[in-house]
C-alpha cells in the first residue's frame, strides 16, 4: 500500500468536503440575508438562526483548510522500528476475535476510511486515543484503549 497514494485520496476528500461546506456557506448567508427573512417581530427568527448555521459553516470550512494545510505538508516516512510506530505509519491490527483493520496514522483532520486495493483503510489522527496508545509501539506489541465502558485489545501484526 502506497502511502503517498494515501495521502493523496485524503487531501482529494478533503478537497471534496471543502467545496461542500463553503456551498452550505453561501446557502446559509443567502438565506439569512435574503429580504423575506428580515425579522417582523421578536418571534420571527429564521434569518437569526441562518446566520447562526452560516457562521457555522464558515468555521467548519476553516477547519478543512486547516486540515488540507497539515496533510499536505506532511512527509509519511518509512517505519523505523527503533522508534515504534509514529505519524505516517500503515499499521495492521488484530482484535480478539481476529478481526484485522489497516490503520493510517496522520495528522489531524483527516479521519475518514478510505479504499485501497481491495482493503479498507481507517485514517486516524495521532491525536486520537487509539493515535496515542499506537505511538511507539512495534509489531507484536499490545494496544488497549478504553471504550465506554469497555477495554478494546489489540495485537499490532504489522507495521509499514
Amino acid at each position: 500500500m502506497d502511502k503517498f497514494l494515501l495521502q493523496q485520496q485524503v487531501l482529494e476528500r478533503l478537497a471534496e468536503d471543502l467545496l461542500q461546506a463553503e456551498q452550505a456557506v453561501r446557502a446559509a448567508h443567502e438565506t439569512a440575508t435574503h429580504e423575506e427573512n428580515i425579522a417582523e417581530n421578536k418571534y420571527d427568527t429564521l434569518g437569526l438562526e441562518a446566520a447562526y448555521l452560516a457562521t457555522g459553516q464558515a468555521r467548519r470550512a476553516e477547519a478543512i483548510r486547516q486540515a488540507m494545510a497539515n496533510w499536505r505538508q506532511f512527509r509519511p516516512r518509512p517505519y523505523d522500528a527503533s522508534k515504534g510506530i509514529q505519524r505516517g505509519a500503515l499499521v495492521c491490527l488484530v482484535d480478539s476475535d481476529d478481526k484485522q483493520q489497516q490503520l493510517f496514522l496522520g495528522p489531524n483532520g483527516g479521519s475518514m476510511t478510505l479504499v485501497s486495493g481491495a482493503q479498507l483503510v481507517q485514517v486516524i489522527s495521532s491525536e486520537a486515543p487509539l493515535g496515542r496508545a499506537m505511538l511507539g509501539k512495534c509489531e507484536g506489541d499490545e494496544v488497549s484503549i478504553q471504550v465506554a465502558l469497555t477495554r478494546r485489545q489489540f495485537e499490532v501484526l504489522r507495521v509499514h
